[in-house]
């Protein structure tokens, strides 16, 4: 056991963007690919290593895919089919509909997901987006829990939600939902990992949490909106992306053989910290966090321990709460406004997130500006107006 625990220094909002190609042909090439679904990362990677760009792939013949090999004929036919430039109209109707999708070559991608050994290709948003900058820690537990594990893990999010540290969780029955209530009782940062499409209530018994979440914290998946929780594999793979938004990984309460497990092991993986609330010796849902701290976990033993794994001094205001874009907003407007934060984006960064030309995009800003929504500051940046 380290006798120091490690710190994890918060991510600045103004630190520069990993290097990302600022053609956005490019961009909308490497989204018609992603958005097919039964391509997958390996074989879109194979694509990418043997073609070099994602334009390159869309413009190869049936023969040269073929030669990357295998690519079953049936894939090779849906990259053929694909089409690029359909890709505004398509971000166009996500935005109306307050969804965002976020892919690797953009700088709004998750810095904290590059690097996890199975990264999403792409990531859909739904709500505050620049909650994806904060501090994180992954709050999890059972969904069969008790009134001690509820207690501890409300808690926990209070503690950290006020510090102004996301508390990441996946929207499921049980303490995962009291996670994310807890933060959003405080108005903290919260983010919700789906195994399902950002625009899908589930489970159904969350139906409130799910409408506060959109409204005040911010829902991801990498599920296509509208894709049900039936995929085999869904909620493992949604579990990796709880560890990965997350510097540090906190299982409150989990029974042997708990789907918790899995998130624990992703952590490990992924090389995050992993804390344990300890649990009662004689509690069913606290057996397979009690075997985690006997086989060697690091115990979490106050909510305060948490705090100075992140620093001594984390401290942010609690996060402002991203509201829908106006229905009066067209599409693109829509798209831009949801896309702007609290903190001041330079116009090249904010055209590849949103996907426009800067020309088009400095006019949009323009008439959110008029409207009172957009504030422009010194340095080509744009944010959120403060009423806004």
């Amino acid at each position: 056991m380290p006798q120091k625990p490690p710190t994890f220094p918060i991510p600045s909002p103004t630190s520069p963007p990993p290097p990302t190609t600022n053609d956005l042909a490019e961009r909308h090439a490497y989204l018609a690919l992603a958005l097919l679904e039964q391509l997958g990362p390996h074989r879109l990677a194979a694509l990418f290593s043997h073609f070099g760009s994602a334009q390159a792939v869309l413009s190869a013949s049936s023969a040269q895919l073929q030669s990357v090999g295998g690519i079953p004929t049936a894939v090779i036919s849906a990259i053929r089919s694909t089409n690029a430039e359909a890709i505004p109209a398509f971000l166009d109707e996500a935005a109306a509909a307050g969804q965002m999708l976020l892919v690797p070559p953009s700088p709004d991608f998750p810095a904290a997901l590059r690097s996890i050994p199975d990264p999403p290709v792409l990531l859909w948003a739904r709500g505050a987006l620049h909650l994806l900058d904060a501090p994180a820690v992954a709050i999890v537990g059972s969904r069969d829990h008790s009134r001690y594990g509820e207690e501890i893990a409300r808690e926990l999010a209070i503690v950290a939600a006020r510090a102004g540290i996301a508390v990441v969780s996946g929207m499921a029955r049980g303490l995962d939902a009291v996670a994310h209530q807890g933060a959003l009782d405080v108005g903290g940062p919260t983010i919700g990992v789906l195994g399902c499409g950002v625009d899908v209530m589930y489970p159904r018994q969350n139906a409130e949490l799910f409408r506060r979440m959109y409204l005040e914290g911010l829902l991801v998946s990498e599920h296509s909106p509208g894709q049900r929780p039936d995929s085999p594999g869904a909620f493992p793979r949604r579990n990796r992306l709880i560890s990965g938004l997350a510097q540090v990984t906190v299982v409150v309460e989990a029974a042997e053989g708990s789907g918790t497990m899995l998130t624990v092991n992703s952590a490990l993986e992924q090389g995050r910290e992993v804390l344990v609330v300890p649990g009662p010796v004689n509690s069913r849902t606290s057996r397979g966090t009690n075997r985690l701290l006997r086989d060697g976990a690091t115990p979490l033993l106050e909510p305060t321990e948490l705090l100075r794994l992140f620093g001594a001094r984390v401290s942010a205001p609690a996060a402002a709460a991203r509201e829908v874009p106006p229905c009066t907003l067209s599409p693109t407007e829509a798209r831009v406004f949801a896309a702007l934060g609290p903190v001041g984006m330079h116009v090249d960064e904010l055209a590849l997130v949103v996907g426009l030309p800067v020309g088009e995009l400095l006019a949009t800003l323009l008439g959110l500006e008029i409207g009172g929504l957009a504030q422009s500051l010194p340095g080509a940046q744009y944010r959120r107006a403060a009423r806004a």
